[in-house]
């Protein structure tokens, strides 16, 4: 999600790249620790995690880098956490200009705005890149930790022992071999390893779409996230209103990101023409704005939103899923990025707990299943109360009176600020942390 200035374009983000380090070339049969499969934030997270411990770790990308993916670009204040625990630096010095909050458009004419909190567990500004250059930066990261990153080669399929039936490695298009006894699968939506070993995804959890695009715009360097609840094709009151959300995220390069997304819950999911529609709803801004057609850079492209640990289980037989293959996105805001690299954390300390203990041992296994137990006890609550928002949300009617009449009460807005974008302190909170947290507790776990 977030925001960068003129002074502090993404192309001046300092920090190791994978597209400037020497690249493997990948011949013959690879043995590892372990194998990593997709250089995501989720992948290149766990791999630098699982180098930094002294384990040997291959992480295969079917991509060259710098490589493009559909993302709004936005780092909230629970993913710029992460970048710090992985040694990055965020500092302006270091080419991130630091974003206030959210500033919220719907109900009425004038938008809210809505500083991210100040929070002994998290840091208090976001920040925004695009995944061209942040996914370059992570797995640059990993390379440095000690990682042998392997780019332009697609995972085809898992190895799997002829007896046990545990995944024991992966092969490639190539028809490479690479093995080890932990596989790490962070492919993406696709979960092309997860469905191979017959992990399919749950249809009663919520999905979302995205889709997303590039514009020059005046309005690039804003210094808050902006997120639009209503979305109409003409005049507000006087058109059609359009179901989704959308946003517009300035990239501080004379460029902004914009997009909308819809979910499952939307009688129109399915049904729409997404690219259309936002052309529709973007046609409806200020004409200075310049978001229109003639100023798009990109083709509109789309992405799916699996959310809620959507296929599960996430660690089972040599095989651990993070990020988008095991549904990490948030029901509640479609954020994704900062609950791969966390469950990448997760599981880094796992794995290298189970090799030493012994991979193939008991006592490693009991240390494997641990992820599952670390991942449901961190969000099984929340997403459960994910699943709530989003069937309420999905009501236009529902919808509406939210932001009617709950968007002008302040104290309730920090609540829900609070909640969607999951940041309270687990300890010494004030009393909308000391709620959320005892709801998260109570609710049955997703």
């Amino acid at each position: 999600m977030l925001i960068l200035s003129n002074a502090s374009r993404p192309a001046t983000i300092t920090g190791p790249r994978a597209s400037t380090m020497s690249q493997r070339s990948a011949e013959g049969d690879q043995d590892a620790d372990v194998i990593v499969v997709g250089a995501g934030p989720g992948g290149s997270a766990a791999a630098t995690f699982l180098a930094r411990q002294g384990l040997d770790v291959v992480l295969l990308e079917k991509s060259q880098f710098p490589r493009e993916k559909v993302c709004g670009d936005g780092l909230t204040p629970r993913a710029v956490r992460m970048l710090v625990r992985l040694g990055i630096d965020t500092s302006p010095q270091a080419g991130w200009l630091h974003n206030k909050g959210l500033r919220i458009y719907g109900g009425r004419i004038d938008p809210f705005e809505m500083p991210w909190p100040e929070l002994s567990d998290f840091p208090d500004y976001g920040l925004v890149c695009p995944r061209s250059v942040f996914d370059d930066l992570l797995a640059g990261t990993a390379v440095q930790a000690g990682t042998r990153l392997h780019t332009g080669v697609r995972v085809t399929a898992p190895i799997r022992h002829e007896r046990s039936g545990r995944v024991v490695g992966v092969t490639d298009a190539s028809g490479r071999s690479w093995r080890a006894p932990i596989v790490v699968g962070a492919d993406g939506n696709s979960a092309r390893l997860a469905v191979q070993v017959g992990r399919e995804h749950d249809p009663k959890r919520p999905m979302g779409v995205a889709v997303r695009s590039y514009y020059t715009s005046p309005r690039h360097d804003m210094d808050w996230m902006e997120s639009y609840l209503e979305l109409w094709d003409g005049e507000r009151g006087k058109s059609n209103l359009l179901p989704g959300y959308g946003w517009v995220f300035g990239m501080g390069d004379g460029t902004v990101n914009a997009g909308l997304g819809m979910l499952n819950t939307s009688s129109a999911f399915g049904k729409t023409d997404y690219r259309d529609l936002m052309r529709r709803w973007l046609n409806s801004t200020p004409e200075e704005w310049g978001l229109r057609e003639e100023n798009r850079l990109q083709p509109i492209r789309g992405a799916a939103l699996p959310m809620a640990f959507n296929r599960k289980p996430i660690y089972r037989d040599g095989l651990l899923l993070l990020g988008d293959s095991a549904g990490m996105v948030s029901p509640f805001n479609g954020e994704g990025i900062s609950y791969a690299m966390e469950a990448a954390e997760m599981a880094a300390r796992a794995i290298a707990d189970a090799h030493a203990r012994g991979f193939g041992s008991r006592g490693a296994e009991l240390a494997l299943s641990s992820y599952s137990e670390q991942v449901k006890s961190a969000w099984g609550g929340y997403y459960r109360l994910g699943t709530v928002f989003v069937k309420l949300i999905g009501s236009p009617t529902v919808m509406r009176l939210c932001t009617t009449y709950g968007l002008p009460r302040r104290r309730l807005m920090i609540l829900v600020h609070k909640l969607l974008a999951n940041l309270t302190d687990a300890h010494r909170g004030d009393a909308y942390d000391r709620l959320i947290n005892t709801l998260t507790r109570l609710a049955p776990t997703a």
